[in-house]
């Protein structure tokens, strides 16, 4: 196999896949949106019954909440529990308590001990807006428990016990002394948010029975990104069994549920850069997690909706319990994941195995090097893609080597094709073919190998700048954010699969492909059975290439033009300076005269011809 056919062949394969996966996307996001138009409704109609139970509420007792940062329930005061103090709670309002470091801000409502919004100071939204990983009221947390009756944190008030500049304590009281403390304590310089329930003095109104309490927590992911498809793709849930090297993930670009009924250390809800982690000190028992993602014009620009349901081991030893958690509200950093050692890490999607490998040990550590030295990402990635490049130029130069020899050799390729035109001597042309190309010394799968070892880095690329948070709202040239798509003209109406704009780097990117193979083409034979893969080269790979990356980081487009342009020059050095065309046609005239000694392909090959043509006499005598 030549070196065009190997590269043609690579091609077509990543080009496949994509496509492939881009259009099973597609099929999958109608289907999304479809039934969340449904949800949509739903949603709607509750909230407008909601509305009308606040403004009853609020008629009644002549409270106002427009000015105050409150949640309150107007039907609480018509649910009544055993405990007095618990009804009184229940009938209450919640205030915001404020915590907040050199990186996080993070509000807490007393109704239910909870976070209330998460913020991220040193990032912002792509609208230059301060960027709410958990906007104000989107996040619901509640533990449940048996204490003489089913109770619900999220169902009560807390008393605030304690309140500092790095920690808040709040206690819900019982009628026998005894009370629920939920504890949140912020670190300088940490996006970590350390958590402790307690159970104090509550061994006579918690049966000795009690083994579990159940953990709900719900929480509405905005968008944060530019692109939707791109950040819904890269958004999901993660799970961790202790002891394993990588988490589990659901619901990538889709909604997803799984039951779990073992033990989970952590869980994760995922967007494309920024996750809440929640952290069981021991482990939890079991868990129910579950995802459904917002149409892309949802009026509250919400992303996803994230749901967990854990179980959680209530080990009573004849004192308090205290059950530790942890909340992690940060960006997908990898180093920053790894400090922490809980694998959070590997939440980032940069592939497995060999690609991972690649991605997190050589183009990441490489990465982070250049951009101490280096402000611009552009030009990080051009120094890069040089650097890729002749890493692997001892894999490349042999296709390289072929692709030029095989253009010195065309006239007498052509002469092969002219002398066996008929398909019946298709078995007397390969041979003719095989000895050609040992007398030029053309291996004929020089080229494979090689293109075959560039496939984990090609795909480690892919994975890698989509999921690379440093590369978040990096300017280069036009594009405004490298891991978003670039456009310099937005068409105000969506093109199936293509998208509402045009992207300029996918759009030189797929030029330099047909260059590049309309270039190289030319130097291969016109056997009419090259005719369809001619078609694919040229024309259609460069098409499927545009629209699948029209979409996807402006900086993998930019990547992909870089290496077809590196490409291109190198073959252009080898073909003007390494290969002498004189040097391989006088090898091959002076050899076509010496018997030359035959692999044992060819003589498998000749063996085959031999058989066919005994064939073809059998039946011509029949």
């Amino acid at each position: 196999m030549n070196s065009k056919v190997s590269n043609i062949v690579g091609i077509v394969l990543i080009g496949l896949i994509m496509f492939g996966f881009m259009f099973y996307q597609s099929r999958q996001y109608t289907k999304q949106a479809e039934a969340q138009y449904k949800l949509d409704s739903i949603a709607r109609v509750e909230r407008l019954m909601q509305m009308a139970l606040d403004s009853a509420y609020n008629a009644e007792h002549g409270t106002e909440t427009a000015d105050v940062q409150v949640m309150s329930d107007p039907v609480a005061r018509t649910v009544q529990y055993k405990d007095s103090l618990l009804t009184a709670s229940r009938g209450t309002q919640g205030e915001i308590i404020k915590l907040e470091n050199d990186l996080l801000a993070v509000e807490f409502n007393t109704k239910g001990a909870q976070p209330y919004s998460v913020m991220l100071k040193d990032y912002m939204k792509y609208d230059s807006t301060e960027l709410y990983l958990i906007p104000a009221g989107h996040s619901r947390l509640g533990m449940q428990i048996y204490a003489g009756e089913n109770i619900n944190t999220n169902d009560f008030v807390f008393r605030v016990a304690e309140a500092t500049d790095t920690t808040v304590v709040m206690r819900l009281p019982f009628s026998q002394g005894g009370y629920i403390e939920q504890r949140y304590s912020l670190s300088t310089g940490s996006y970590m948010v350390e958590s402790e329930v307690s159970f104090v003095g509550l061994g006579d109104v918690i049966p000795r029975n009690v083994s579990a309490m159940d953990i709900d927590w719900t929480v509405n992911i905005p968008r944060l990104e530019k692109g939707y498809k791109n950040e819904k793709q890269y958004s999901k849930l993660d799970y961790y069994f202790s002891g394993e090297k990588k988490p589990e993930e659901i619901g990538r670009g889709r909604d997803a549920s799984k039951n779990i009924n073992s033990k989970v250390k952590w869980f994760a809800f995922q967007q494309q850069f920024f996750s809440a982690i929640m952290t069981s000190g021991d482990e939890f028992a079991g868990l129910d997690l579950g995802v459904k993602y917002f149409s892309e014009g949802d009026e509250s620009n919400n992303l996803m909706n994230c749901e967990a349901r854990a179980r959680q081991e209530f080990r009573q030893d004849g004192g308090d319990v205290r059950i530790p958690f942890s909340f992690y509200f940060g960006p997908n950093d990898i180093y920053k994941l790894k400090s922490y050692g809980l694998k959070y890490d590997k939440i980032v999607p940069l592939g497995g195995s060999l690609v991972g490998w690649i991605s997190r040990y050589v183009i990441l550590p490489s990465f982070e090097f250049l951009g101490r030295f280096i402000n611009s990402y552009g030009l990080i990635i051009l120094i890069m893609t040089i650097l890729i490049k002749l890493v692997v130029s001892p894999l490349t130069i042999k296709s390289y080597m072929s692709s030029a020899k095989m253009q010195v050799i065309k006239p007498e390729v052509d002469k092969l094709n002219e002398k066996y035109p008929d398909q019946k001597d298709a078995m007397k042309k390969q041979t003719a073919m095989m000895d050609l190309y040992k007398r030029a010394g053309i291996n004929p799968m020089g080229g494979c190998l090689p293109m075959l070892l560039q496939f984990p880095i090609l795909w480690a690329m892919f994975r890698f700048f989509p999921a690379c948070i440093d590369l978040r709202q990096q300017s280069f040239l036009w594009a405004k954010d490298l891991s978003a798509y670039d456009s310099i003209l937005d068409f105000g109406f969506n093109i199936p699969l293509y998208g509402d704009h045009i992207s300029l780097f996918a759009l030189l990117m797929a030029l330099s492909m047909f260059i590049y193979s309309k270039m190289t083409i030319s130097s291969q034979s016109k056997d009419p059975n090259m005719a369809a893969m001619t078609f694919m080269s040229v024309w259609m790979m460069p098409v499927m290439m545009l629209f699948i990356c029209n979409n996807l980081s402006s900086a993998l487009s930019y990547y992909y033009l870089l290496s077809n342009l590196i490409t291109m020059l190198q073959t252009w050095i080898i073909k003007k300076w390494v290969v002498k065309p004189e040097k391989i046609l006088a090898q091959i005239h002076s050899s076509s005269s010496k018997p030359a000694k035959k692999s044992k392909w060819q003589l498998r090959l000749e063996e085959a011809q031999r058989m066919q043509e005994q064939m073809a006499k059998n039946n011509k005598r029949r």
